[in-house]
């Protein structure tokens, strides 16, 4: 497998509301498609030696938050880390909800956005 080194790393929520789970799916398909390398936000917030290390490491790094709380932003700043790339769904439009699937139209919009800005080098955010 070729190296990911030169990939940003992508951390998102992972939490049980609608808008959570489509962080995650948001950056698994980033991950997915080459354009990140997913990394596990649960071993930054669980004080994991070697994935604290790798968000210290200087790579660009992209966070995907659902929701206000701002899990992923949070866990990062406990080790002294800044996302180069923020994005908080609700930004996006994302509503947070309950019980419920998040709408896969809704976030092939978002990823789209996402992933074009990553192809062109360019930001993220927005």
């Amino acid at each position: 497998m070729p190296s990911r080194d030169h990939l940003p790393l992508v951390y998102s929520c992972s939490g049980c509301s609608s808008a959570a789970q489509m962080a995650n799916h948001l950056a698994i398909a980033l991950d997915r498609r080459g354009l990140a390398e997913m990394s596990c936000i649960a071993g930054i917030g669980g004080d994991v030696p070697k994935l604290v290390r790798l968000a210290q490491s200087g790579r660009r790094i992209i966070g995907i938050d659902g929701c206000a709380l701002a899990c992923v932003r949070n866990c990062l700043a406990r080790h002294g880390v800044e996302p180069s790339d923020y994005h908080l769904l609700s930004d996006h439009g994302v509503r947070k909800r309950y019980q419920m699937d998040f709408d896969p139209e809704e976030a092939e919009r978002v990823l789209i956005g996402m992933a074009a800005a990553l192809a062109a080098g360019g930001a993220v955010q927005g």
